[in-house]
């Protein structure tokens, strides 16, 4: 951990981030099912979600009311390869495809409040990635593991064709090709063994270190839930969950590490020492519709909590400050316009824009 926090020290020093965001849960139906989700609904479900497009945007709007700049948009896998209610919600809305329907509302977005869309639709061709990165400024798809093993009989992915690692590192490095920044990340506790999540870490550092695209590592305890399959599993212990973290930062080096800190209430400072320098995405408007049962912390705690370890709370954008240099080629000129204007020199938001 001392380590780990030199390093962090060395490449964003006293410099902690979050990004202030609206969760726009477009369409929870989702073709894969895993063991710990609790996030999949079924057509009937009372909490099934299919927005409209007024719907997105009241939401959007008020995400700009209390000073966000982000819009996560985030869907099941592909509902309507499986799902004939998915069609027709889609064919209504004048659409054939999730992708086709998260670009239009994504364009509206933009257009009718200046959050900058990031989406997370699970995995993605390159052809579609490539039509929403006009409307986007980043994409996220969490690796979890590039354990093959997790996708066996009886593991949390046996009934979850996409989260199959081949299907994830395929679109993790299209983005790449595309020069997309990316979120993406692992779930920890889900089955893997130590070395299976150390060659994960290792396998995205490789792919860093191809494509430099990927602006964000998410380091995610897996936390079990009632009425999953995983429901009486245990979750990994504090100590342990803090060290992986803590090797994260050594083999990841000088990329964007974040712990989701509603996940890890009452413990938050330890992820400091163990070299983060991002607490995610924190909403004053909307629940986090993957782990709803957690709710987002208080920012004035976190603030304080961040400057107890030495360092400076700043509120950044769905794409970090390094991504918006123009030699890079990560940010579209039709995009920078809605970017500048909420950035200061640092490419931060702007003081009076932070929550």
């Amino acid at each position: 951990m001392h380590s780990a926090k030199l390093i962090r020290d060395r490449f964003k020093p006293g410099l902690i981030t979050y990004s202030p965001k609206v969760f726009i849960n477009l369409i929870n139906l989702c073709r894969d099912t895993c063991s710990y989700c609790t996030y999949k609904k079924g057509p009937t479900d009372e909490a099934l979600s299919m927005l409209s497009r007024e719907q997105v945007l009241l939401i959007a709007q008020k995400g700009k009311m209390a000073r966000c700049t982000e819009a996560l948009i985030v869907t099941g896998e592909r509902p309507e390869t499986k799902y004939s209610e998915a069609r027709e919600w889609l064919k209504s809305l004048g659409h054939h495809s999730i992708v086709d329907y998260i670009q239009e509302v994504s364009d509206l977005i933009l257009c009718k409040t200046g959050l900058l869309p990031h989406t997370n639709a699970g995995s993605l061709t390159k052809m579609e990635m490539s039509s929403l990165k006009d409307t986007n400024v980043s994409l996220g798809v969490m690796l979890e593991s590039a354990s093959e093993r997790l996708a066996g009989k009886g593991m949390p992915h046996e009934m979850a064709p996409s989260k199959s690692p081949k299907v994830r590192i395929k679109t993790i490095q299209s983005a790449g090709e595309l020069k997309i920044p990316m979120t993406t990340g692992l779930l920890v506790g889900i089955g893997e063994t130590p070395e299976e999540l150390i060659d994960s870490l290792f396998l995205l550092r490789d792919i860093q270190n191809k494509f430099g695209h990927l602006q964000e590592v998410i380091m995610q305890n897996f936390s079990p839930k009632a009425d999953t399959a995983m429901a009486k599993s245990d979750r990994p212990s504090h100590s342990y969950f803090v060290k992986c973290v803590a090797v994260a930062r050594l083999i990841l080096n000088d990329m964007n590490i974040q712990v989701p800190p509603n996940l890890n209430p009452g413990c938050l400072g330890d992820f400091l020492d163990a070299g983060i320098n991002d607490w995610g995405g924190i909403s004053p408007v909307t629940i986090d519709h993957v782990n709803p049962e957690y709710s987002w912390p208080d920012l004035k705690n976190i603030g304080m909590i961040t400057i107890q370890r030495g360092g400076d709370l700043r509120a950044r954008l769905p794409i970090y400050p390094e991504f918006l240099d123009k030699s890079l080629g990560f940010l579209p000129e039709s995009l920078r316009p809605y970017v500048d204007i909420l950035v200061d020199k640092t490419g931060l938001v702007k003081e009076h824009d932070r929550n």
